[in-house]
């Protein structure tokens, strides 16, 4: 290619499968079909031992969103192209160590104050400094949370400093 079609822009869209954006959704496309596909060679519970929903079909549920919310993804980085970066944020590392203190305490103290402090710490981290806004989020998301779980599901949380109260 010589520099008068470089210049011009010649070739500067590559085919669609060597866009960077298509080929992340791909893969998780890819995987999260491949485990759906899993899911329904799952055993059916009988109805007695069942306590709430069938086991597979929360995961069926959780893949099938995955794959909704990429499909969602992909067609926005359509329209605005992925900013290229030569390394990862420092929230990126933040967070990823949040998850670790989020494992932590949500197996020695409570899985309900893990949620909590994991979505301040997250939403913190991700750009939120209004500690009304991030107190709310700490409040607000693991309710919801443990209403999906309590309620529509049938699951109960594991024992811990918090769910002890509401349990006993």
């Amino acid at each position: 290619m010589n520099d008068d079609q470089k210049s011009k822009g010649a070739n500067k869209s590559l085919p669609l499968f060597y866009n960077d954006s298509f080929i992340v959704s791909f893969v998780i496309i890819l995987l999260s079909s491949i485990l759906l596909y899993f899911t329904f060679q799952f055993d059916i519970v009988p109805p007695i031992l069942n306590r709430g929903i069938q086991p597979a079909t929360f995961p069926k549920a959780l893949l099938i969103l995955i794959i909704f919310l990429t499909i969602i993804t992909y067609l926005l980085s359509l329209k605005n192209s992925w900013k290229k970066q030569k390394k990862l944020p420092t929230s990126f590392y933040l967070t990823l160590s949040s998850f670790i203190l989020f494992i932590l305490i949500s197996k020695f103290l409570d899985f309900f104050l893990g949620i909590s402090i994991l979505s301040i710490i997250v939403s913190f981290f991700w750009g939120e400094k209004r500690i009304l806004y991030l107190l709310l989020v700490g409040i607000i998301f693991p309710l919801f949370v443990f209403i999906f779980f309590e309620v529509v599901l049938g699951l109960r949380f594991p024992a811990g400093i918090i769910t002890n109260f509401y349990y006993s």
